[in-house]
């Protein structure tokens, strides 16, 4: 079975690897806070942003291709959402449209305000995307549970990354015996038996959920990450740290 793993470039060796995890977590977090708080319609900071992002890929040696098609899933879901926005009535007038009885007015506020989450929807993601591709998944739990994020939230993730792969697997597995099975069938038939694996998956899921639950408490499970490698917070961390910061104030201060 093949699978698409986030965590395909976390063992390579980079300034970005290095860094511990918690302080990369700040920072990218931090990241996301001040990108977030850029007013609308001022695209020289969301340059600047995107700017500083890329110096983080190449320090962190991992293919732009990866970074860029990873990023490109999420876009169409942000497009569906915002779509409306450039149509909202109060604002200077651009352009009006007319599809039959309605009347659609692009207006100058609303453009920016398309853009402007696009583009905050865009660098957000990059930096997640960086957090996860230069992060162990086991040790960016770590780090979440270390900074105090709340456990239900850390225990859910952990579950849900490590056994997604196993009910995709399980969905692979029942798609090759359908089609097999049904070549020339009707579309009927074929919605018909996709329904019937969805709650086929669902029980297994429930079955394989119950079975993992049992196994980990007799293994002394009691909700805390583990890892082999112990957590150091060094002084060239807090130097990145600082660097960072300096350099999102600066355009803060300067651009906006």
């Amino acid at each position: 079975m093949h699978h698409a793993y986030l965590d395909e470039y976390t063992d390579l060796n980079s300034l970005i690897h290095r860094l511990d995890p918690r302080i990369k977590t700040i920072i990218l977090f931090t990241f996301i806070i001040f990108i977030i708080m850029t007013k609308p319609g001022i695209f020289l900071s969301f340059a600047c942003y995107a700017l500083i992002l890329m110096v983080l890929i190449l320090f962190s040696r991992i293919p732009f291709g990866f970074i860029l098609k990873k990023s490109l899933v999420v876009i169409p879901f942000v497009l569906l959402i915002s779509i409306s926005i450039p149509f909202i009535k109060n604002g200077r007038i651009i352009a009006d449209y007319t599809l039959g009885n309605f009347k659609l007015r692009v207006t100058y506020e609303g453009l920016m305000s398309f853009f402007t989450i696009l583009a905050k929807s865009y660098l957000s993601l990059l930096c997640m995307i960086i957090l996860i591709t230069t992060t162990k998944f086991s040790e960016l739990l770590k780090a979440f549970q270390a900074l105090k994020l709340p456990r239900i939230i850390t225990l859910i993730l952990s579950f849900m990354y490590r056994y997604i792969f196993v009910l995709q697997d399980e969905l692979m597995k029942m798609q090759q015996a359908k089609e097999s099975r049904s070549i020339g069938s009707s579309r009927w038939f074929h919605i018909k038996t996709l329904s019937n694996m969805i709650a086929v998956l669902f029980i297994r899921a429930y079955e394989r959920a119950e079975s993992v639950y049992l196994a980990m408490c007799s293994r002394g499970f009691r909700g805390e990450m583990r890892t082999i490698n112990r957590f150091e917070i060094k002084t060239k961390d807090l130097f990145f740290l600082f660097i960072i910061i300096a350099l999102l104030l600066s355009v803060k201060i300067t651009v906006g």
